[in-house]
């Protein structure tokens, strides 16, 4: 199929920013749209519409004409008449529109150009169209058990918790529950979720030091319905020295987090498929909590040398606690962040990185992005703020290779 045929009157299927005269880049923009379209098309065929609200082209992609026109309101004689009996002819009918929308996104992704065609720019417009592509509207394949990952570098400023919060949203925007559990005194990850967490609020430091249930602490972000967070608040400041005189010290957020789950299990709610446990930049027993509550480390590596350094030291003390406290845990995800293709220094300890680990690493890497940085300041992950920005695209991507490596053997194919 010619790229000329795969026409997107409005871009990729993907609806403009709220707020803003423009919409998205979209490709293609297709050779006969009339003048009144208001395309302004850019070297290589990328357009970038005006004024547009709506999708209307007619690929069948999420969110297009064709998929609204298909749903429809269930009335009270549907409902009392129990399910339809399966039709044979529509469940195939079904199954082939699928597999023609996902080779109508490998040819769209097919027609754009090239990595190593035309300027930098270029390049970098048409991998965020390739991502938009293959992200947009999937729904990631669920694990077949909880998992719980500590984001974890002792180093500060390498982005825990902008991944956290990012990834979670990402996880959760594809049709999956997640539960954020914030231990960093700070309590960034509570901010970036738009979740409260003033010295009032019952918080994870309560559940840590007085032993309350981690279902009172619990709340859901306001801006992504399926994900869950644990607040923290100043106390957790003082909680390290709380705990020293503890019984079971290394060991009071992995009960209270197998007590939650299992509650959970018995009520018949949404069990969390993943739980992702932010840390405080140190090797406290706060952070010693988590790597006894987790069967996975998730580590986030700034590509720059002193995050080399800190990472050794890192995987020794993993090893410690995997000797005497957790023999599940693993290092199982390595995320490279705040990448600059510009610079060989970035490129040096990407490679170096994926050297040592090629089986952590993730493929995607997460570039240094304003948009990341603006999104916590009105309470937000980027995947709510900028869900088009390059740092959103690319967080997504994290998120679609962290739940495709831990699908289920029968997880239902992505659509």
């Amino acid at each position: 199929m010619s790229p000329e045929s795969l026409r997107l009157d409005r871009g990729l299927g993907w609806p403009a920013l709220q707020g803003t005269s423009t919409a998205p880049l979209g490709w293609p923009a297709g050779a006969g749209d009339a003048a009144g379209d208001k395309d302004v098309v850019l070297d290589g065929g990328v357009s970038r519409e005006t004024r547009d609200a709506g999708v209307t082209g007619d690929t069948g992609l999420d969110g297009g004409p064709d998929a609204a026109a298909d749903s429809g309101p269930i009335g009270p004689a549907e409902l009392a008449s129990g399910p339809a009996p399966i039709d044979a002819a529509a469940a195939e009918s079904a199954l082939a529109s699928l597999v023609s929308r996902e080779t109508e996104r490998d040819e769209l992704a097919g027609s754009l150009p090239s990595g190593d065609a035309d300027t930098p720019l270029a390049r970098a417009v048409a991998d965020d169209a390739r991502k938009r592509i293959a992200l947009t509207g999937r729904a990631f394949p669920k694990p077949a058990e909880t998992r719980v990952l500590t984001i974890a570098n002792q180093k500060g400023g390498v982005g825990k918790t902008t991944t956290t919060v990012n990834v979670a949203a990402g996880l959760a925007q594809a049709g999956l529950t997640v539960l954020v559990i914030d231990i960093d005194p700070q309590g960034n990850a509570s901010t970036a979720l738009g979740i409260e967490h003033h010295a009032e609020v019952t918080s994870i430091y309560d559940v840590l030091v007085d032993g309350v249930a981690l279902a009172d602490v619990v709340q859901e972000c306001p801006d992504v319905p399926g994900l869950w967070c644990a607040p923290a608040t100043i106390d957790l400041a003082g909680a390290e020295i709380e705990l020293v005189s503890l019984v079971a010290r290394e060991t009071r957020l992995q009960k209270a987090l197998d007590a939650y789950l299992a509650e959970v299990g018995e009520e018949g709610g949404a069990v969390p498929d993943y739980v992702l446990i932010d840390c405080p930049p140190s090797l406290g027993l706060l952070t010693i909590n988590a790597f006894v509550a987790a069967r996975e480390v998730f580590i986030p590596i700034q590509c720059e040398y002193y995050a080399l350094e800190g990472l050794s030291q890192l995987l020794k003390n993993i090893e410690l606690i995997r000797s005497h406290l957790n023999p599940t845990l693993h290092l199982s995800t390595i995320l490279l962040t705040m990448y600059d293709g510009r610079t060989r220094l970035s490129a040096q300890v990407a490679d170096e990185v994926r050297a040592h680990f090629p089986d952590q690493v993730l493929r995607t890497t997460v570039p240094r992005s304003v948009r990341i940085s603006e999104a916590p300041s009105h309470g937000q992950t980027v995947m709510t703020y900028d869900p088009n920005s390059s740092g959103a695209l690319s967080y997504l991507g994290a998120a679609s290779e962290l739940a495709d490596r831990g699908a289920a053997p029968d997880a239902p194919a992505q659509n």
